[in-house]
């Protein structure tokens, strides 16, 4: 019970004399070991927070490597985005608009141009900004070359509609089965059959026999249809647009009047021996804005008479003429 008690021996009476420890001096020792309690727990504490860190800024520090994490993600979709795009890019210029005809979209259109402004000014500043600033970028550049692309697009669809039509309208198939041999072509001819003069032949003679199937070799409107003392005998004239026009001369016979409306496909007419003709035949003629021209360069002959007959059935069941 005594052993916090100090004694120490008083040589002037050779005894032990208890010691006894001023308040004043206690109450200093006290304020001195409080004191450098405190001292040492704060050098322990910025020891330790300097070599691992307060636990705020650990947490910190967790969210900001999480949000690293996470830019590198979005980095990744980005630039799979830009992939896409690329891919749509050369689908735009090397299918579509090649084969429609139509310009290509330069790429600084396509890019964008924003004049030197600092557009991402308020990105500046902070630890990460250069990683920021590259996404920021990269999104600006996404949305302006997907909206070009949407416009590119657009402007094709349309273009496509004009384009179809244009084929549509384009005869470009034979007028009757490919199996019947071409005749005279489109030359100049010494000597005519009938008239025994050298005269120019303006059309593309095709061997048929008498009553043979004639079709509209492409879209259009009826604009002559009947007999001719000019040496067409019974024909047909159609107007395809774009100034091409197509004639079907020597006909037995006429399935279609003026102002009619046929498709490509459509059957129009039988073949016959009326007019200047020493026998059956077809008289094909393509003008060109109002001059004649090789028919052959609208059409070939390599599919076979079996395609050529699905192909006719597949153009007759999408015509509303019968």
């Amino acid at each position: 019970m005594f052993r916090n008690r100090k004694y120490v021996l008083d040589l002037s009476d050779l005894q032990y004399k208890q010691v006894r420890i001023p308040l004043e001096k206690k109450l200093l020792r006290a304020c001195l070991w409080i004191i450098g309690s405190v001292l040492i727990a704060f050098l322990y504490g910025s020891f330790f927070e300097k070599m691992f860190g307060s636990p705020k800024e650990r947490l910190l520090t967790q969210k900001i490597e999480s949000l690293k994490l996470q830019y590198s993600l979005i980095g990744r979709q980005l630039d799979r985005s830009t992939e896409s795009l690329g891919s749509l890019k050369l689908s735009d210029e090397i299918r579509y608009r090649t084969i429609l005809d139509m310009d290509s979209v330069p790429e600084t259109y396509r890019r964008g141009g924003y004049g030197g402004i600092d557009r991402f000014k308020d990105l500046t500043g902070y630890t990460n900004s250069g990683l920021i600033i590259s996404y920021r970028a990269k999104i600006e550049e996404i949305k302006t070359r997907s909206t070009v692309q949407k416009e590119s697009f657009k402007s094709i669809a349309e273009r496509s509609v004009e384009w179809k039509r244009d084929m549509d309208h384009s005869p470009a198939i034979s007028p009757v089965n490919v199996k019947y041999r071409l005749g005279d072509p489109f030359k100049f001819r010494e000597v005519h059959p009938v008239y025994g003069t050298p005269r120019m032949h303006f059309g593309q003679d095709i061997e048929v026999p008498y009553g043979t199937e004639v079709y509209a070799t492409g879209d259009g409107i009826i604009i002559e249809s009947g007999y001719t003392s000019d040496g067409f005998g019974n024909f047909i004239k159609i107007d395809h647009g774009n100034g091409l026009q197509s004639l079907y001369g020597h006909l037995s016979s006429i399935k279609v009047v003026k102002g009619l409306n046929v498709k490509r496909g459509d059957l129009i007419g039988f073949s016959g021996n009326t007019g200047t003709s020493t026998g059956a035949h077809l008289h094909y003629q393509i003008e060109q804005f109002g001059r004649p021209t090789n028919p052959i360069n609208f059409f070939n002959n390599d599919m076979t008479q079996e395609e050529f007959g699905e192909m006719i059935q597949a153009f007759g069941s999408k015509s509303k003429f019968r």
